[in-house]
């Protein structure tokens, strides 16, 4: 592969916001497209086998009947409209429709239970939800403490008594719609945090978000959009990774899009790229191993021409991306950004070159360092917090919705934290160590989890691998690694020696496990980041219960 010439201080210095004082999302990403009746917007598949097509304008019509729908059910203006959907078209009409009407779209997880539902839309004050026949059950079962809902629409046949059909209610209704004239600062919609650090928050986002996100997507894809591109992620469209990183920003350069309803396999993945001629993907670190196990020559067993592929969540390591290379014939470019500040820091392959092992630069548009716990930029190489600048940058949130003191405690001054730490070297890339709660403090060391799972993963036996700080009366913390092994490895003693030899070969001595536990499958948030927080708890009540044990013999 060439060497590629470094135009970072080019593309950052001559970068520029122009964010006008209207604007509407459903208008950027849908409408201004929809006069070309031949464009297409959305491709569908169903795990059952079931396909569909959509271009701009069939989208742009349903849209239109479906905020009149809703209009006509009382729906106004800044209203919350929950949608617990996967990924299927009525999902991504319902933004369109919910977008133009200025009302606001609170995105929920299928796979939430009732619990998960209830505390979402009660305290989002949702007053219309959609769902489908997968997740009714769950809503149903806590419809009764819901006195802000007064109306479900079903999808696809789900129905119970009181629930309006979908269906019918867009053949009802006018195919004409005046599109709100909404400030660009105005409120779009609601996602929740995924909870890993605390309570989930619920970051309210403007419609200045989606040109915010824009330069991190147009790099991360390496000059997105060209001829031919066409996206697909398996990323759930409830989540910040799904909707900012893929289905709004295709939309709004006109790009069609590939949906997919039905759980992530890796030889499904492998044949939907191969059949739509997919070119551009975002796929999660832990996707990418299941790809790299299941298929090691994939272009020896499908058809596929792969241009570019962004990753995020988790560190990809200097394993996958070396793979991704030598078999896709492409350079992964790993994105950072959390769901109040999305794609702010990254990679772009075709404009600077790419270190392994690094999350990239901070993308143009983007002010960012890393600080210490004062605010106080830290010097390269030194640990710190990723922190934002959120002065002039589209990209932010607005507040958490109803909660004042956690959008405070999110800034020091107008740096806006992450929680998460990292180190920034002397050409300005960061590299990642984790979330704060993350670090393991061991012997004087601060060690980041990444590097270790990464060099764990090259290990024949291993498929998946999580590391956290066990306490240790001397050291402070050791180094545990939880481990799933590959169909064909059982658990050994003689396998752990081997393992932990495999990673003290390559690392630094502290930084080897000096405990491993094989496991069947790793905590994960539904967005497919590994909750390393729960593997704690976990070690933390064994600790306790070992403990009271000892009580007892003594």
């Amino acid at each position: 592969m060439a060497a590629v010439s470094d135009r970072y201080q080019e593309l950052h210095s001559g970068w520029r916001w122009e964010v006008p004082a209207r604007l509407n999302i459903a208008e950027v990403c849908c409408r201004r497209w929809a006069a070309d009746r031949s464009r297409f917007a959305l491709y569908w598949e169903d795990e059952s086998g079931a396909t569909a097509k959509y271009t701009f304008w069939d989208v742009q019509r349903e849209a239109n009947r479906l905020s009149n729908a809703l209009a006509g059910l009382g729906v106004r203006r800044g209203d919350r409209v929950a949608l617990i959907l996967p990924q299927r078209p009525e999902m991504a009409v319902a933004y369109m429709a919910i977008f133009q009407m200025g009302a606001i779209a609170l995105p929920l997880s299928y796979l939430f239970g009732p619990e998960a539902l209830e505390y979402r839309m009660e305290f989002a004050g949702a007053s219309a939800v959609f769902v489908e026949p997968t997740t009714i059950g769950n809503l149903w079962a806590t419809r009764h403490k819901l006195p802000h809902l007064k109306h479900v629409i079903g999808v696809a046949g789900a129905r119970e008594a009181g629930v309006h059909s979908y269906e019918s209610l867009i053949q009802k209704s006018s195919s004409e719609y005046k599109c709100e004239a909404t400030s660009s600062t105005d409120p779009a919609l609601i996602i929740y945090t995924s909870g890993t650090t605390g309570p989930p928050k619920g970051a309210l986002q403007a419609h200045r978000l989606i040109l915010g996100n824009l330069p991190g997507f147009v790099y991360s894809h390496d000059f997105f959009p060209q001829p031919g591109d066409m996206f697909w992620s398996p990323a759930d469209w409830a989540w910040a990774g799904g909707l900012f990183d893929a289905l709004l920003p295709s939309w709004y350069f006109g790009m069609p899009l590939l949906g997919y309803r039905g759980r992530f396999e890796p030889e499904r993945a492998y044949r939907l790229l191969e059949k739509y001629g997919v070119r551009n993907t975002f796929l999660f670190p832990t996707a990418l191993k299941q790809m790299m196990k299941a298929a090691p020559e994939p272009r020896g067993r499908f058809d596929i021409s792969l241009r570019s592929i962004m990753s995020a969540g988790e560190s990809v390591g200097v394993t996958v991306i070396e793979w991704a290379r030598e078999q896709l014939g492409v350079t992964i470019n790993e994105m950072f950004g959390q769901t109040e500040i999305n794609y702010v820091v990254g990679n772009c392959q075709a404009a600077w070159p790419v270190k392994p092992g690094s999350i990239g630069r901070p993308y143009p548009g983007h002010r960012v360092a890393i600080i210490d716990e004062d605010g106080v930029e830290r010097k390269p190489g030194e640990l710190g917090e990723i922190a934002v600048d959120r002065r002039g940058d589209p990209v932010f949130f607005i507040e958490y919705w109803n909660n004042p003191q956690a959008t405070r405690d999110k800034f020091i001054g107008d740096w806006g934290l992450t929680g998460d730490q990292a180190r920034m070297d002397e050409d300005g890339y960061l590299w990642y160590q984790g979330r704060s709660d993350d670090v393991i403090k061991s012997s004087g060391y601060r060690i980041g989890p990444a590097e270790i799972e990464s060099c764990l993963v090259k290990h024949p036996a291993v498929a998946n691998a999580a590391v956290i700080g066990k306490p240790d009366a001397a050291r402070g913390s050791i180094v545990k690694a939880f481990v799933v092994l590959q169909p064909g490895y059982s658990p050994s003693e003689n396998l752990v020696g081997q393992i932990q030899e495999h990673v003290r070969g390559r690392l630094a001595p502290y930084e080897y496990p000096k405990e491993i536990e094989f496991i069947d499958a790793l905590p994960m948030t539904t967005t497919g980041k590994v909750q390393r927080k729960e593997l704690r708890t976990k070690e933390e009540a064994k600790r306790a219960s070992q403990k009271r044990g000892e009580s007892k013999i003594v």
